[in-house]
């Protein structure tokens, strides 16, 4: 989508919203998601603040430092300069003289940290210009996280990428056991990151190998020293997520589970039942609101998730949210399924992704965790990706 383009677009949203207008604000990148909008690079030196006014009705206004007042000349719109912090003052009274709500990236009480990028005194700045300062959370993600047909065809070759890869995993590790030969956490991990490797793909960080007990640490990651040789009958998590090494593409991001051993121990047929149903329920509540033309929030989804999980008595041991947004990054600007660390308002709109990612960590036992990811349509029509885990896998 071009400038122009999104320029028309945030006005519809604005007009909708009855807010006034979007003050955009960054000083030295503290707001990634007003770059990318105003398409800046990460990389451009920029060193002194600046504010880019689209209002519901009208031109765009630019306000820049004298040092560096050429930054927004490839967008439209009249420009003022400044050079004293008196002027800057007095072009924010000037451009919002007479309006009452204005948007940025900013969220009441920080309940958004993900869209919480201005800093509090700017706040306070534009507030004494006479306005309402409201947060852009509710339509910034339509042109921060939407993706167009080239980031999803990348998505689908990073998650076959990534089901291969656990393929691939499940029968290295299945060999081992047969052969007798010692394999760590670490290494499996390894394995895992040569795998991706080998297909042309990425990740930030490496992935997921977890043992019995350490599994039950959601955000556990083995080092080379001290991690868990793999015994017999021991339950294995994976946690796996990569991009193709290419401009724009975007990751998928999976986790799976398998025991090392012919048959699974009750217990962990028991939890694992429950985390699926968890996992199901989650997407087909977001399919049945969305044939029913209904607006979908992240926090109602993980709502939905969660109360499977308390209902079969495991509540406190679902210790982090139902998901996050997909994108350029593996935890994207949009809206994530989380009414538990957040609460997360924004609506799950077409062409996003994100995760569904139940779990039941037990302490000192094991943990399950059942992740896949899931794509909006255009028609509202959900796709997963990523493959769908029925039952623990079980290598023998």
């Amino acid at each position: 989508m071009d400038l122009l383009k999104k320029i028309e677009g945030v006005k519809k949203h604005l007009a909708e919203e009855k807010i006034d207008g979007w003050l955009i604000y960054d000083f030295q990148g503290m707001n990634p998601l007003a770059r990318d909008f105003l398409e800046i690079s990460s990389d451009a030196h920029i060193t002194r603040r600046y504010f880019y006014w689209i209002p519901k009705e009208g031109s765009p206004i630019k306000i820049v430092p004298f040092i560096e007042s050429h930054i927004l000349d490839h967008l439209p719109g009249e420009k003022k300069v400044f050079l004293e912090w008196e002027v800057l003052h007095a072009a924010l009274k000037e451009v919002l003289q007479g309006k009452k709500v204005v948007a940025m990236e900013y969220s009441s009480k920080c309940a958004l940290p993900y869209v919480s990028k201005v800093d509090a005194g700017t706040i306070d700045l534009v507030r004494e210009c006479g306005v309402e300062v409201v947060s852009s959370a509710s339509f910034l993600q339509h042109y921060s996280c939407v993706w167009d047909d080239f980031m999803l065809k990348s998505h689908e070759l990073a998650a076959k990428v990534l089901e291969d890869a656990v393929d691939a995993t499940w029968s290295h590790i299945a060999a081992c056991l047969k052969e007798n030969i010692s394999i760590t956490e670490y290494e499996v991990s390894q394995f895992i990151l040569g795998q991706i490797h080998k297909a042309g793909c990425i990740m930030d960080g490496e992935p997921i190998c977890a043992f019995n007990e350490n599994s039950a640490n959601p955000h556990y990651g083995p080092s080379k020293e001290g991690s868990k040789v793999l015994q017999k009958g021991d339950l294995i998590l994976i946690d796996l997520w990569c991009k193709k090494k290419e401009e724009r593409s975007v990751y998928a991001d999976i986790t799976r589970i398998a025991v090392a051993g012919k048959k699974l121990p009750e217990e962990i047929a028991k939890v694992f039942k429950i985390v699926r149903l968890a996992q199901k329920t989650a997407t087909d509540f977001i399919q049945e609101k969305l044939d029913k033309k209904q607006i979908v929030k992240g926090f109602e989804a993980d709502r939905a998730c969660r109360k499977v999980i308390e209902d079969a008595g495991f509540g406190k041991y679902f210790t982090h949210r139902t998901g996050h947004n997909i994108h350029i990054n593996a935890h994207g600007p949009g809206a994530h399924l989380d009414s538990l660390e957040t609460l997360d308002d924004r609506p799950l709109i077409a062409k996003t992704c994100f995760s569904i990612e139940p779990g039941i960590y037990l302490p000192g036992k094991f943990g399950i965790r059942l992740e896949y990811d899931v794509y909006i349509k255009e028609d509202g029509k959900l796709v997963i990706t990523g493959g769908i885990q029925e039952e623990a896998a079980t290598l023998a």
